[in-house]
C-alpha cells in the first residue's frame, strides 16, 4: 500500500467515525446544537481533504 492509499484510508476512517459521532450528537442534542454544527464543520474539512487527496 502506498502513502496516498494509507492517507486516504486514514481519512476514510476518521470521516466515518466523525459522521457517526455527529449523528449521535445531533439526535441527542438536536441538529442545530452548537456541538452538532462544530462536528459538521470538522467533517466538511475532512471531506475536503479527502477529495483533494484523491484528486492529486
Amino acid at each position: 500500500m502506498n502513502t496516498k492509499s494509507v492517507h486516504l484510508k486514514h481519512l476514510e476512517d476518521a470521516i466515518h467515525c466523525l459522521r457517526t459521532h455527529m449523528i449521535t450528537v445531533g439526535i441527542s442534542k438536536g441538529f442545530n446544537h452548537p456541538d452538532t454544527i462544530k462536528y459538521s464543520q470538522t467533517l466538511d474539512v475532512l471531506l475536503n481533504k479527502y477529495q483533494k487527496t484523491k484528486l492529486n
